[in-house]
């Protein structure tokens, strides 16, 4: 089992979750961070750092946010998507997206 990053994290970017980890698993993109399923050993430390509770362990992923399971992964290989291994701010905006439900539309799957 993995961790995997869903739908409160779009637009919002809180990398919390990056300093706790111990093996780097974690990949950003312009408005989102994954996790490397290949990478997470199942530590469960991001998760409570989370701010916007964004990280499920994959197999307690809600029923309406399971297409994050498959973009977790698919995203982690993006070439684009590079390691993120340090805390930095969040998005300018987050506080207006943090508490927003159903953000996949405005996932920017491109480069970081």
């Amino acid at each position: 089992m993995t961790y995997v990053v869903t739908d409160a994290c779009v637009k919002c970017k809180y990398t919390d979750c990056v300093d706790v980890c111990p093996v780097d698993c974690f990949r950003e993109g312009p408005n989102f961070l994954v996790i490397d399923p290949d990478e997470c050993i199942d530590c469960t430390l991001c998760v409570a750092e989370c701010p916007v509770e964004a990280i499920y362990a994959e197999d307690d992923v809600p029923a309406d946010q399971q297409i994050y399971i498959q973009l977790n992964a698919e995203l982690s290989k993006h070439s684009a998507w590079t390691p993120i291994v340090e805390k930095k701010d969040p998005l300018p905006d987050h506080d207006q997206w943090a508490n927003v439900k159903g953000k996949l539309a405005h996932l920017d799957k491109n480069g970081a």
